[in-house]
């Protein structure tokens, strides 16, 4: 595995829930070294919607010595405004690209048949995939030429400012046109129904001569979320105030740490050149001693969040049982503490680790191919 990854959430937005509601360069450029010195990352894929906090991210994480994958996301906005942010954004992150030239990928989007408007009806994510429609215009593939026609022209307003590597990070049920991009790239989560047919979803990705990519994937931290796979969230309560549980759940921080090791095994026996663990921090989800409330069992994150970064969410609940005060002791300062996820990806990462001295392969790097796991 040729890079070892985790996405790093600056602030992505939905709803106008700005899901880091409270940003700092400082805290971020030290939860950056951690990426590298704790986890042993080699590379960390930074999402969010304001330009300037995913830009600074990444010079931070430049200056940390990870290769920056940038994922600026303006989510539920057509795609006219779409392309005008991310071509934008592409041109604030030329400027990276030729601080650390070679180490700097850029994004043109994520899940853009979900998260963005206009390529299916819905004016949310939720309410596309709700739509009585959806899954058999899915089904017909209605929805790629209207995706492949978005991503030719976000690819080329892109490669017209910005002149570092690209790539989209896709879902399962787009077929993408990969010609235009450097790497084939996809959000891949395992859940029950998928486990037998993983890796042959997963060996599809391989037919394109471009090294592959898994720009997100994980697991929540509760008994059971495996089989829930990235529908794991789907156990919060939203519509209570304060947010809490939708029922009783048993946290399980040993099958989240298991998952994502037997994950990113199948990933490297495959030859995937690229992993990026959803994802390191999530503030908005808190964990509590009062499992109703422990939000952190609905969260993918490698660390468990106290409440001491919940910005307006916290200010409006001031009686919800979050300790605001708390900080972790493995990492003294932080408003978070690793879970069993940390240590099990670190492991991981550090035996797939190749010596400080060797570079990050370039992407044109023929893919190793495993013929027993994709045997037919």
């Amino acid at each position: 595995m040729n890079r070892r990854g985790v996405c790093y959430d600056v602030g992505r937005v939905m709803w106008g829930q700005d899901w880091r509601p409270e940003f700092s360069p400082d805290e971020a450029r030290r939860e950056l070294q951690i990426i590298r010195d704790g986890l042993h990352c080699n590379a960390v894929r930074i999402c969010g919607q304001d330009p300037g906090r995913v830009m600074a991210a990444g010079e931070h994480a430049l200056d940390c010595g990870l290769q920056v994958w940038l994922s600026p996301e303006l989510w539920d906005h057509n795609p006219s405004d779409t392309l005008d942010y991310i071509a934008k954004a592409a041109a604030a992150a030329e400027e990276l690209h030729r601080h650390r030239p070679g180490q700097v990928v850029f994004s043109v989007g994520s899940e853009a048949t979900l998260l963005m408007a206009g390529i299916v009806e819905g004016g949310s994510v939720f309410e596309r995939l709700e739509h009585p429609d959806f899954w058999q215009r899915v089904q017909a593939g209605e929805h790629n030429g209207p995706l492949n026609a978005f991503l030719a022209e976000a690819a080329g307003r892109v490669r017209e400012v910005f002149h570092g590597l690209v790539t989209y990070a896709s879902v399962p049920l787009e077929t993408v046109d990969w010609s235009r991009f450097d790497f084939v790239s996809v959000d891949l989560y395992r859940d029950a129904r998928l486990k037998d047919r993983f890796a042959e979803i997963l060996r599809r990705y391989f037919a394109f001569g471009r090294p592959v990519a898994i720009t997100e994937f994980g697991c929540c931290t509760y008994r059971g979320a495996a089989d829930a796979g990235g529908r794991g969230f789907a156990i919060l309560d939203t519509q209570s105030t304060p947010p809490r549980l939708n029922g009783p759940y048993v946290r399980d921080e040993t099958e989240q740490a298991h998952e994502l090791t037997e994950m990113l095994s199948i990933f490297d026996a495959a030859g995937v050149d690229a992993t990026f663990v959803m994802t390191f921090v999530a503030p908005l989800d808190p964990t509590s001693d009062d499992p109703l409330y422990d939000l952190d069992m609905a969260s993918y994150s490698l660390v468990k969040s106290f409440g001491g970064r919940l910005g307006p969410l916290g200010a409006a609940h001031p009686e919800a049982p979050w300790d605001r005060s708390r900080l972790g002791t493995t990492y003294p300062g932080m408003p978070w503490e690793p879970k069993q996820s940390f240590g099990a990806v670190a492991d991981f990462y550090t035996a797939q680790a190749a010596p400080p001295s060797q570079p990050l392969r370039p992407p044109d790097q023929p893919q190793r191919f495993v013929t027993n796991m994709f045997a037919t």
